[in-house]
């Protein structure tokens, strides 16, 4: 079992750990502050430090046992079982996700509090991300994001807790993700942006929406009835 740092330091940039096991293409650490990608997010790139080696860190995954998350290296050659490395997240690229993440949580908050409409699919990568949306016209769009860049530039911090499956489910809209079934685990992370949004979720975030700059829109495509894309990006 992998312990995932990032789950309650997302700003953990570098950390200490030990290697448990070594696949085919890489390593299993017995805890990682590399993010293995989900929910549209992507994965954290880096490298791992051994003995004045580095070693780059091209994909971070989860192993068929969900609960291992396995670091694709280019080599390891040199490193063992029981070896204590360094690994060093590419903090640039994770920052950058973080920010559109927490910006994509303001946006799915509004769409849901505003005309109903759920996330239906979505990813985000450090330049730019797309959400999708199952709502009727463009101009939902434009009105949601105004909205969000006013709630944004009102520095708002973003708490992470965590709470029982119980007592999460009793909260209206934790899930806004269409077609996607509450966590079958005991324990769910939350993220809350006071006032705005709750939601359980397993990624990276900002402390306060004063670090997400403002939302801008790159364009937005019909994918259907009652389905409008928007492809978003950020600026300071």
């Amino acid at each position: 079992m992998t312990e995932e740092l990032y789950l309650k330091d997302s700003y953990l940039k570098e950390f200490k750990a030990k290697i448990t096991d070594i696949t085919n293409s890489g390593i299993i650490l017995d805890k990682t502050a590399f993010y293995p990608g989900g929910g549209g997010l992507e994965n954290d790139t880096g490298k791992i430090v051994y003995n004045n080696k580095e070693y780059i860190v091209k994909n971070v995954k989860r192993g068929e046992d969900k609960s291992q998350i396995i670091h694709e290296l280019e080599s390891t050659e040199g490193l063992n079982v029981g070896d204590e490395i360094q690994g060093i997240i590419d903090w640039q690229r994770r920052y950058s996700m973080m920010r559109l993440h927490t910006a994509s949580h303001i946006m799915a908050a509004l769409a849901f509090s505003k005309y109903n409409a759920l996330v239906t699919g979505g990813h985000i990568s450090p330049d730019y991300a797309k959400d999708d949306f199952n709502l009727e016209n463009k101009d939902q769009i434009y009105e949601i994001v105004k909205e969000a860049n006013d709630i944004i530039s009102k520095n708002i911090e973003v708490k992470v807790y965590f709470l029982s499956r119980e007592e999460a489910l009793m909260i209206p809209g934790i899930v806004k993700l269409a077609e996607r079934s509450p966590p079958n685990i005991q324990t769910w992370r939350i993220v809350e942006i006071p006032g705005i949004d709750i939601q359980a979720d397993g990624g990276p975030h900002v402390k306060n929406t004063s670090e997400i700059g403002k939302i801008e829109i790159i364009k937005i495509e019909n994918k259907g009835k009652k389905q409008k894309r928007v492809y978003y990006k950020l600026s300071q």
